[in-house]
């Protein structure tokens, strides 16, 4: 049987059709940690009570070690198997999930976060690379990935309401427990999920230590440098290892004969530029919605149920966007629907820096919220579509996984320029604005407090608006193919 099937109407159709369902609720499950925690964070902050600079490692510990892991969990899946990888991932995330809702303080929740990551780096890559390795190109795999999109707008959507519903009706813990039944399901189902190819070759190890090293600096030195300033000791130590590890990580790669990642993956443009605006559109996407339930909780007063339920127009957007593109694809080139998309979501992210303490939901947040994620739904798809062009079948895993670290290693990177762009400029009005929103009882303090955070959350949207445009611009110059996808795969080398 051919590895590339179009969805005849026979019992083939249904058992990819269930298959896909097994891919597409793993990729909710993965999605919904992105956010569901997000609506905890006030909560988790409370308890522990953490500061400004240290909770937004609360999520990212997972989106660092999930990015920064990618490119291993993919090229383990080319050489070992991708049904298998993705079943020990999914034991990992699921395991991990139950320790970080038994957390007993936030050094142990932080630690469940990150091994919730790795796990997530084991499953998100071989989960897409089975996509692109079962359904032919064209209309099948349009659909096919319209419905991995859909699922992680799904995710989003029960993400923020069971964050909201399960942080105010029970405890923030059950976010994370939350995530036990569904793995054990995903799990159990994952037997009718067929393997690909396997490719040749052994696993660069020194590559994929380099290589999550250099980033894991990077992040955290960007983190360190918005609490404690740029020219801090260990601030700039981070950078120092952070250029040491990308220098040893690109030697290692140019010269192995089996490198994490090959260098002719980047060389064709569309895959190169699809990537690039991944990164960009990650760093965005994560860093508004941060700031925006930090905003709707801390400046509006929301609760976290109603934020949870303030947050939807989001997840309606990204599922209108990607019902849209997947359609639009089929009878326009990738630029014209990824370019257009990304300078929406552009445009949603400047009307949210317009925001102030008493901005109205409805005729200010709500359709800045959807135009934002309608952009962002409209390029998703089609920049993962062009990401996988002219790629071998063999080799589907390790660029899956790149299109996956882009995204989620600019969602790393985004938070943590959001909240250092955040944090520093609420700190120049009054510091530690968010400690004394929580703990003063005076009015007038406390309304000095929200002024101080709304500008520093509106900064952090401005910064993210400029990310997007840059993002539009490189999809628009850099992806010129006419398809989104090669008719025949083409070798990998």
């Amino acid at each position: 049987m051919s590895s590339k099937i179009s969805l005849p109407h026979t019992s083939e159709h249904l058992r990819l059709r269930l298959a896909l369902l097994i891919i597409a609720t793993a990729q909710l499950m993965l999605v919904l940690d992105d956010t569901i925690v997000n609506i905890a964070l006030s909560s988790i902050q409370r308890e522990f009570t953490i500061s400004s600079s240290i909770l937004p490692w609360v999520v990212n510990a997972y989106i660092l070690a999930f990015g920064s892991l990618l490119l291993f969990g993919g090229r383990v899946g080319d050489l070992y198997g991708r049904r298998r990888v993705f079943r020990a991932g999914l034991l990992l995330f699921t395991a991990a999930s139950l320790l970080g809702g038994l957390g007993p303080n936030v050094e142990s929740l932080i630690a469940a976060r990150a091994l919730q990551g790795i796990g997530a780096a084991l499953v998100a890559p071989n989960a897409l690379a089975m996509i692109a390795t079962n359904f032919a190109v064209g209309k099948a795999r349009n659909s096919a990935m319209a419905v991995y999109g859909a699922m992680s707008a799904l995710g989003i959507t029960v993400g923020v309401l069971l964050g909201g519903v399960l942080t105010g009706m029970l405890d923030w813990r059950w976010v994370f427990f939350i995530n036990v039944p569904i793995g054990l399901a995903v799990l159990a189902g994952s037997g009718m999920l067929m393997e690909g190819e396997r490719s040749k070759g052994r696993l660069d190890t020194f590559g994929a230590i380099t290589g999550t090293a250099a980033l894991t600096a990077l992040t955290f030195g960007i983190t360190r440098g918005g609490e404690h300033g740029w020219g801090n000791p260990v601030t700039v130590g981070a950078f120092a290892i952070f250029g040491v590890m990308l220098v040893l990580f690109l030697i290692s790669q140019a010269r192995s004969s089996n490198p994490m990642l090959p260098s002719w993956l980047l060389r064709e443009r569309n895959r190169a530029g699809s990537y690039a605006a991944m990164l960009f559109t990650g760093a965005g996407l994560m860093g508004t919605f941060y700031v925006l339930t930090l905003y709707l909780q801390q400046v509006a007063q929301f609760s976290p149920t109603r934020t949870g339920l303030a947050a939807l127009p989001f997840s309606v957007g990204i599922i209108v966007g990607a019902g849209v593109s997947s359609k639009l694809i089929e009878r326009f080139v990738p630029r014209l629907v990824a370019g257009p998309g990304l300078a929406l979501g552009a445009l949603g992210m400047a009307w949210l820096s317009t925001l102030d303490a008493g901005s109205s939901y409805v005729a200010h947040v709500m359709p800045a919220v959807f135009l934002t994620s309608l952009g962002l739904g409209m390029s998703a798809v089609t920049l993962t579509l062009t990401a996988v062009h002219g790629v071998a079948d063999e080799w589907t895993g390790v660029a899956s996984a790149v299109v996956n670290m882009s995204q989620q290693i600019g969602a790393a990177l985004g938070l943590a320029i959001f909240t250092t762009v955040a944090v520093s400029t609420s700190h120049e009005r009054l510091p530690d604005a968010a400690i004394i929103l929580q703990q003063a009882s005076d009015q007038d303090l406390v309304a000095k407090a929200v002024d101080a955070l709304s500008h520093g959350y509106t900064a952090a949207f401005a910064t993210g608006a400029a990310m997007l445009l840059a993002a539009a611009i490189v999809a628009a110059v850099a992806v010129n193919t006419r398809r989104t996808q090669a008719s025949h795969p083409a070798s990998a080398k």
